[in-house]
């Protein structure tokens, strides 16, 4: 565990603090206290080490962060390459994309949740925030293809459709538990915003 020693034959070992095991470190310390309000000192108390040692693997806070959202942004941005999202009717690939966001969601957590709070103060918020238009950007294009090819509603935004799905998946964020969260929650997801909640008309 980050932090704590372990004895070994007789003898003390450090535990290593590489830029993995910080940038864990200084995630829980930003969703803890906010971005604003960590310091580097909260950090290095944190993580166990002075802050000369964590400026060995990270020039300060910005950096910290901006390896945060690039970690979510990553893990979002290559669900838009992945075969389901590239090949298929348009509604097939907005499914898969709904599928692929709530699993990456899932799986970094805390590097999304991070993503979803920033709000343009700095930098590196700025850019994430760019991104995340972009990300939207690339989704509206394929409900307009969805639209045009007659599967989605005629009246249907896509500006505005893309913006829903994004808030419908993020909202996750708000209550999942990745270790008591059901395996097909992707799928759950996906249902909930393609088929809705009530039931078909001949289930009624």
């Amino acid at each position: 565990m980050t932090g704590v020693s372990t004895q070994t034959g007789g003898r003390v070992r450090r535990p290593s603090h590489g830029p993995g095991s910080l940038l864990e470190v200084a995630v829980r310390e930003f969703l803890t206290r906010g971005y604003d309000a960590t310091s580097m000192e909260d950090l290095s108390r944190a993580a166990g080490i002075t802050k000369s040692s964590f400026y060995h693997h990270f020039s300060g806070k910005e950096a910290l962060l901006r390896a945060a959202l690039e970690r979510a942004l990553d893990g979002l941005f290559a669900v838009l390459e992945e075969e389901g999202s590239r090949s298929g009717t348009p509604l097939q690939r907005l499914q898969h994309i709904v599928r692929g966001q709530v699993a990456v969601l899932v799986a970094e957590l805390p590097y999304v949740t991070v993503l979803l709070r920033v709000r343009g103060n700095t930098e590196s918020e700025r850019w994430a925030l760019e991104r995340r238009r972009e990300f939207d950007a690339r989704v509206a294009a394929i409900v307009q293809e969805a639209v045009d090819a007659g599967e989605l509603r005629n009246e249907v935004e896509p500006a505005v459709a893309a913006r829903l799905l994004s808030g419908l998946v993020n909202s996750v964020v708000e209550w999942v538990r990745p270790d008591r969260g059901p395996d097909h929650l992707p799928e759950l997801v996906a249902r909930a915003a393609f088929e809705g909640i009530l039931p078909a008309a001949h289930d009624r």
